[in-house]
């Protein structure tokens, strides 16, 4: 495959700088998969699982949030988190899942508690998925 150039930048710094052959990622409307010579496009991201194939070999990471550009040959992703899956913590995760469980399982929650617990749920969920991958 061509490689093409890649930036994954987060609000932390730069999570890599190079080649890669291809990325697949979650936007807010699906996933998109992008090959060299893709057309221009900026789409948001979504949550979800991003594939990305380096010098041959597929790497998995949570990706969640910001957006995704594609400008003259040039890939960049500016996502909110980024989390290559042999960086993720395990135990960060669950405890994450376990506490947006029981905000959830409250009575008396207010909404706003109910819907923050549902989006830590759901990181926790996608991170705990691309975690099996390591």
């Amino acid at each position: 495959m061509t490689p093409f150039s890649l930036k994954i930048v987060t609000p932390d710094g730069m999570e890599f700088e190079g080649q890669a052959e291809e990325v697949i990622v979650r936007t807010v409307s699906g996933d998109i998969g992008i090959l060299a010579g893709h057309t221009d496009c900026v789409a948001p991201l979504g949550m979800g699982r991003a594939t990305v194939v380096i010098d041959g070999q597929k790497r998995y990471a949570a990706c969640i949030g910001g957006m995704l550009s594609v400008v003259a040959g040039k890939v960049t992703l500016v996502p909110t988190t980024f989390e290559w899956a042999d960086e993720i913590d395990a135990a960060r995760v669950e405890a994450s899942y376990e506490k947006a469980q029981r905000i959830l399982d409250k009575k008396d929650a207010s909404n706003t508690e109910i819907k923050l617990a549902q989006a830590r749920l759901h990181r926790a969920l996608v991170r705990k998925s691309v975690a099996s991958y390591k």
